[in-house]
């Protein structure tokens, strides 16, 4: 199974929506909250060039926010990356 990492906020509507689309796919994955963490937002956007949550990665892949992982899952190709797919 690949590594998925979302940064996140509490209030973020879109964050919430990602966790969700994940845990429907029965997928484990690491949340780290930004809210007063500016260490982790810093590493978030040095990873992903974005300051917007959620930022989403899979295997150090920067898949970008809800939308962008929306629309993977859309096209069909969101389960191949979760490694779902044989």
């Amino acid at each position: 199974m690949p590594q998925i990492t979302l940064y996140t906020t509490l209030i973020c509507p879109y964050c919430h929506r990602a966790k969700r689309l994940l845990k429907r796919k029965g997928v484990v994955f690491q949340e780290i909250a930004i809210d007063h963490d500016p260490l982790q937002r810093q590493t978030m956007i040095e990873r992903s060039n974005r300051f917007t949550v959620p930022q989403i990665f899979i295997d150090n892949r920067a898949i970008g926010g809800y939308d962008d992982m929306a629309l993977l899952d859309e096209r069909g190709e969101l389960d191949a990356l979760l490694g779902l797919t044989s």
